[in-house]
């Protein structure tokens, strides 16, 4: 398998799953900030699409600074396919949370034409913004896994 720049045990790779940490867990503090978040079943889910994200990142944070500590190349074809399934599981359900909260706040601001949650609502703006930004790593992340597994 080849050895560029995204995949397991690279600083490239600690660096997308660093990012997409924190992205993820900046758009839970945005959400669980907000008092009626609990009021709309598209937060909740984008709560615990993030949630997931923060646990499964971590983990291959953890595992890629392993491999960068120990000087271990993580290309496995079984480690591999397991990256594969559990980025894109999770990149699809980040899009779909994040898809559906910005729906909400969509209804928010243009159908309603103001918000009358007052200060929560750029707390909303935000926490889809930060969810769409880690959706965007996430996605990268998936696709250099399914390269990695299609050159091995």
């Amino acid at each position: 398998m080849k050895d560029f720049a995204g995949t397991p045990g690279t600083l490239t790779g600690l660096f997308l799953r660093i990012m997409q940490c924190v992205f993820a867990g900046l758009t839970i503090s945005c959400v669980a900030s907000t008092k009626d978040f609990f009021s709309f079943t598209a937060f909740c889910y984008l709560i615990a699409s993030m949630g997931l994200q923060v646990v499964w990142s971590f983990g291959l944070a953890i595992l890629d600074a392993y491999a960068l500590i120990k000087k271990k190349v993580l290309h496995n074809p079984g480690l591999v396919s397991l990256f594969v399934v559990g980025d894109w599981v999770t990149a699809t359900l980040a899009l779909a949370a994040a898809s559906a909260s910005a729906g909400i706040t969509v209804l928010f601001f243009n159908d309603w034409e103001h918000c009358h949650f007052g200060r929560e609502c750029g707390r909303f703006q935000l926490s889809v913004a930060f969810a769409f930004f880690s959706w965007i790593t996430i996605a990268i992340s998936s696709l250099i896994m399914l390269w990695l597994l299609a050159a091995g």
